[in-house]
C-alpha cells in the first residue's frame, strides 16, 4: 500500500504530468473564454437587434392569439440557459378580446423566462426550447353561453404536403414555479383550482403528435366536477409524475400516471381528454388501496358526508371510473368499485365483524335517468358478516336512490340462538340453547343513515330454543318456533312451547304485521290459536307477572335498537288468543273439554267466552286478571251448571269458609256470579278478598253435620234428625263484601225444617243473621204437587225467630227478631 502511494506521488511530481496538466488547464480556460465570448456576443446581439428580436416574439404571439399580450419589460439572461437564447419577459398579461364583459385574466405573471434555439434565431425562426413560468395566475373561463377565454389562441392551419417539412414554432421544455391555476366553466359547474408548487415537463415531438413526463407538485384547492356538489381532495397535496401522449389524429391526450400522492396515499391514474373542437369527453380511472376514511376524505362533500358516517377499518382495493364531458351540465358518471376482505364494518346502527363483500358505487342506476343522486346506488354483492355476533349472507345488496334511499335484497343466517343475547342491551330475554335458520327477502327505508322499518317476506324457524324472559320471569325449554313473513301477514306456525309438565301447541297470525309493527303497534293484534292435551293453569299465571318498568332517558343522538323496539311492540299489541285444552288442573279443580277466548292487553288478561267441563257439570265465564303487586286482581262473571257442589267447593279451597267444609253438603249446585277478588302468586284465591254478587241453587242436596243448623236442632228439634237433612230447595241471593257477606235472601227447604235467613255472615267477626224457622214438621212437604202448595203451608204453626251473632268469634243464637233481641 506504501508503495502504491509512493508511486502516484512521484508520477504526480514528474514533469511529464506537469507538462499535461498545464496543458489542459489552458484548453480549460480557453473554454471558459470561449464562452464568455460567445455569451457576451449574444448579448451583444440581442441589445443590438432587440427591437427586431421583440418584434418576432410578439409577431409570433399576436399570429396565434385573438387578444391583447403586453409584456413591462425584455431582458437578456446572460449565460442562463447556454447555448440557448434565453429571454425574461417581465409583468407579462395575455387577454382575450371580450375581457371587460367577464373581468378574467388569462394569465398573468411576473415574469416568463423564454429559451430560444440560437441557430433557429440566426434563420429568423423562432423555436423556443423552453418557457419557465415563475409567479404567475393563470385563469380559463368558459361562460353560460359556451363562451372561453382560452379561445384566444387561433387555430392552427393545416399544412400542405409541400410545407410538412417546414420547421414550425415548437416548446420543447414547460416549467411552472408557483403558479395558481384556476378553470372556471359555467357552462358545466365544473372548478379546478390549483396551487402548482412546481410543473416541470420535457416534450418529445413526433410530427404533430407529442409525449412528455409531467412532474408535478401541487396543492388542491378544488377539483369539482359539480360546484353544487363540492371538490374531490380538496386541500389535499398532489404530486407525482404523469406520461401524457397527444394524438394530432384523434385530437386526445391520453395520461397515466403511477403512485401518484394525493394527500399520503397512492394512486394509479389513466385518463384521457378530448380536445376536439365540440368534444370535451373525458374519462379518469384511478385504482389504489386505501383505508376507508382517507378515500372518503378525497371523495366530494355530497358523497363523504355520507360515508364518514361508515367505516371499514382494514385498507381496501378501491377502483374509480370517472366519464364525463367538460360541456355537459351536472355530475359525469361515476362508477366506484371496491374488494373488502376480512374487514370490519361500523354502520350507524352497530358493527359487522368478518366482513366480506364487493361493493359497487353508480350514480347512473338506470341510464337513462341521468347522472344524479336519485339515480345513484350502491350494490353489495356476496355480503357475508357478523351483525351483533350473528352471520349474515346476502348474496345481493342494493341501496337505490340516495336522495331518499331504499335498501332491497335477500338475507340468510345460520346460527345457534345464543348469540341472540348479546342484541339485547337491556338484559330482557336470555337464551341458553336452540337454533335458528332465517331465509328473507327484505327492504327498507335508510333515513339519517339508519336502518328504518325493515320489511321482510321469508321464514324464520327455530328449534329446540331454551329462554328466560325476565320480565315475566318465564321458562320455556326445547321450544320450536317457525315464523313465515307474507306480505299481508306475519304467520306463526308449528310452535311446541315445553314448560315444567306441561306442553302447548301455538299457532298464530298477525294481519298488517309489516305496517303495524312501526307505525301503530298498539292496534297489532296477534291471534293466537293454543292446544294444551294437559295443562297445570297455577304454573302460568306467571306470565302475567309485574314487570320491571324502567323510563329510558333519551341521550342526545342515541337509537332505539331492535330489541327496545321489540319490546316496546309486546308490551303494545294486543293478544287474542283462542284456547283448547283437553284437560285442565287449577289446585285441586280438574277441568275438562276448555275452550275460551283469551286477550292480553298489556300485563291485563282478558277471557273471554270460556266453557269448561268439571265437577258433573259444566261452567260458562268472562274473566279479567290483572297483576296488583305481587298479587293478581280478577274479576268474573260466571254460570255454573249442575256441578257437584262438594267436589267444586273442594276444588276452590271452598273459597276461605271455615265454618263449614265441602263434606256438609251434597247436591246439584247451579250459580250466576259476578265477583272480584285477588290470587296470590301461587295461584290460590285470597281468603276474604271476594266482592260482588252471587246466587245459587243446589238441587237434589243435603246438609250434613252443618254446625249453625245442628246446634238450633239440638235447641229447637232434640227428636229431629239435623245432622242429616235433606233439601227440596237451598238457594240464596248474596252480595260478597270482602269477610263479611249480605245475605239477602237464604232459603232452605229440607226434610226437617224449612228456615230463611237473612243478614250478615261473616268469615271472621261480624256475623248478625235473622233466621226464621217454622216449627211444625216439613219432612212431608216435598209430597205437595206444586210450590204454591208448599209454599202455603211453609210457615204454619209455631214459627221461631232467631238471631245467630257473633260472640266473641263464636257463634251464639239468642231469641228474637233482628234487632229485637229476647
Amino acid at each position: 500500500m506504501k508503495t502504491a502511494l509512493l508511486h502516484i506521488k512521484n508520477f504526480l511530481q514528474s514533469p511529464h504530468f506537469k507538462k499535461y496538466a498545464r496543458r489542459f488547464g489552458y484548453f480549460v480556460a480557453g473554454c471558459i473564454v470561449l464562452v464568455l465570448i460567445l455569451a457576451g456576443s449574444l448579448s451583444f446581439y440581442f441589445n443590438r437587434n432587440k427591437t427586431e428580436i421583440i418584434a418576432k416574439i410578439n409577431t409570433t404571439i399576436n399570429e396565434n392569439i385573438n387578444g391583447q399580450f403586453h409584456v413591462g419589460d425584455f431582458q437578456y439572461k446572460f449565460l442562463t440557459g447556454f447555448p440557448n437564447f434565453t429571454l425574461a419577459l417581465k409583468e407579462v398579461e395575455l387577454k382575450d378580446n371580450q375581457w371587460k364583459n367577464h373581468q378574467h385574466t388569462l394569465l398573468k405573471a411576473k415574469e416568463i423566462e423564454v429559451r430560444l434555439n440560437i441557430w433557429s434565431l440566426l434563420q429568423n425562426e423562432i423555436n423556443i426550447h423552453k418557457i419557465l413560468i415563475n409567479d404567475a395566475d393563470i385563469y380559463v373561463y368558459k361562460a353560460e353561453n359556451g363562451y372561453s377565454n382560452a379561445d384566444i389562441f387561433k387555430p392552427k392551419k393545416k399544412k400542405s404536403p409541400a410545407d410538412q417539412s417546414n420547421t414550425g414554432t415548437t416548446i420543447d421544455q414547460v416549467d411552472l414555479n408557483d403558479v395558481h391555476f384556476i378553470l372556471d366553466n359555467r357552462l358545466g359547474h365544473k372548478l379546478f383550482d390549483f396551487d402548482v408548487s412546481s410543473l416541470k415537463t420535457k416534450v418529445e415531438y413526433d410530427g404533430d403528435d407529442w409525449q412528455t413526463d409531467v412532474f408535478l407538485d401541487t396543492q388542491i384547492k378544488s377539483l369539482a366536477f359539480n360546484t353544487k356538489h363540492g371538490s374531490f381532495a380538496k386541500e389535499k397535496e398532489l404530486r407525482g409524475t404523469f406520461n401524457v401522449a397527444y394524438s394530432s389524429e384523434k385530437e386526445k391526450i391520453n395520461v397515466v400516471t403511477r403512485n401518484l400522492k394525493i394527500g399520503t396515499d397512492s394512486f394509479d391514474i389513466i385518463a384521457f381528454f378530448n380536445l376536439a373542437k365540440g368534444n370535451a369527453l373525458f374519462g379518469i380511472n384511478i385504482g389504489t388501496t386505501i383505508l376507508w376514511q382517507n378515500a372518503s376524505n378525497v371523495l366530494s362533500a355530497n358523497i363523504s358526508s355520507k360515508l364518514n358516517r361508515f367505516n371499514l377499518s382494514k385498507p381496501i382495493d378501491v377502483n374509480c371510473d370517472i366519464k364525463g364531458d367538460f360541456n355537459a351540465e351536472g355530475d359525469p358518471k361515476i362508477v366506484v368499485q371496491a374488494i373488502i376482505k376480512d374487514n370490519e364494518l361500523s354502520i350507524p346502527d352497530g358493527l359487522i365483524k368478518n366482513c366480506n363483500f364487493k361493493g359497487i358505487f353508480t350514480n347512473n342506476f338506470k341510464p337513462k335517468d341521468g347522472y344524479n343522486d336519485a339515480n345513484s346506488a350502491i350494490i353489495l354483492t356476496q355480503f357475508a358478516g357478523d351483525y351483533e355476533n350473528i352471520p349474515l349472507t346476502i348474496p345481493q345488496l342494493s341501496i337505490n336512490n340516495l336522495n331518499k334511499p331504499v335498501a332491497t335484497g335477500n338475507v340468510s343466517s345460520d346460527f345457534e340462538v345464543e348469540r341472540l343475547n348479546e342484541i339485547s342491551n337491556d338484559k330482557w330475554i336470555q337464551f341458553t340453547s336452540g337454533h335458528a335458520k332465517a331465509n328473507l327477502k327484505f327492504q327498507f327505508d335508510i333515513v339519517g343513515l339508519h336502518i328504518k322499518k325493515p320489511r321482510f317476506i321469508g321464514k324464520i324457524n327455530v328449534d329446540d330454543a331454551s329462554f328466560h324472559y325476565i320480565p315475566k320471569n318465564l321458562h320455556a325449554i326445547k321450544t320450536n318456533i317457525h315464523l313465515n313473513f307474507t306480505e299481508k301477514a306475519l304467520l306463526i306456525q308449528e310452535i311446541a312451547y315445553k314448560h315444567n309438565k306441561n306442553t302447548i301447541f301455538i299457532e298464530g297470525k298477525i294481519d298488517n304485521f309489516l305496517n303495524l309493527y312501526y307505525d301503530a303497534p298498539e292496534k297489532m293484534i296477534v291471534n293466537w290459536k293454543i292446544y294444551c292435551p294437559n295443562i297445570d293453569l297455577k304454573q302460568f299465571l306467571g306470565v302475567l307477572a309485574t314487570s320491571k318498568k324502567t323510563k329510558a332517558i333519551a341521550k342526545a343522538g342515541k337509537r332505539t335498537t331492535i330489541s327496545n323496539h321489540l319490546r316496546t311492540v309486546i308490551d303494545k299489541c294486543l293478544v287474542v288468543i283462542d284456547i283448547k285444552a283437553d284437560k285442565i288442573n287449577y289446585n285441586k279443580l280438574t277441568a275438562t273439554h276448555t275452550t275460551a277466548t283469551v286477550q292480553m292487553i298489556d300485563s291485563k288478561l282478558v277471557i273471554k267466552n270460556g266453557s269448561l267441563q268439571t265437577s258433573g257439570g259444566s261452567i260458562t265465564f268472562n274473566s279479567e286478571v290483572q297483576p296488583s303487586g305481587k298479587n293478581f286482581a280478577f274479576s268474573a262473571d260466571a254460570q255454573v251448571k249442575r256441578v257437584d257442589i262438594a267436589s267444586f267447593l273442594r276444588s276452590f279451597n271452598n273459597f276461605g269458609v271455615t265454618s263449614f267444609n265441602p263434606g256438609n253438603i251434597k247436591g246439584k249446585l247451579s250459580s250466576q256470579a259476578n265477583v272480584t277478588g285477588f290470587i296470590n302468586g301461587n295461584g290460590s284465591l285470597i281468603t276474604n278478598s271476594m266482592h260482588g254478587n252471587l246466587t245459587f241453587n243446589v238441587k237434589q242436596g243435603a246438609l250434613l253435620n252443618f254446625e249453625p243448623i245442628v246446634k238450633i236442632g239440638k235447641f229447637a228439634f232434640p227428636f229431629r234428625d239435623v245432622k242429616n237433612i235433606t233439601f227440596s230447595d237451598l238457594s240464596g241471593i248474596l252480595k260478597l263484601r270482602g269477610e263479611q257477606i249480605d245475605v239477602n235472601d237464604f232459603t232452605i227447604s229440607s226434610s226437617v225444617l224449612n228456615l230463611d235467613a237473612a243478614g250478615i255472615y261473616s268469615f271472621g267477626r261480624g256475623t248478625n243473621l235473622a233466621l226464621t224457622i217454622p216449627l211444625r214438621n216439613s219432612k212431608n212437604d216435598i209430597n205437595l204437587a206444586t210450590q204454591a202448595e208448599r209454599d202455603a203451608v211453609r210457615e204454619r204453626g209455631l214459627v221461631l225467630h232467631l238471631n245467630a251473632v257473633d260472640d266473641e268469634g263464636k257463634m251464639k243464637i239468642k231469641w228474637g227478631k233482628k234487632g229485637k233481641e229476647k
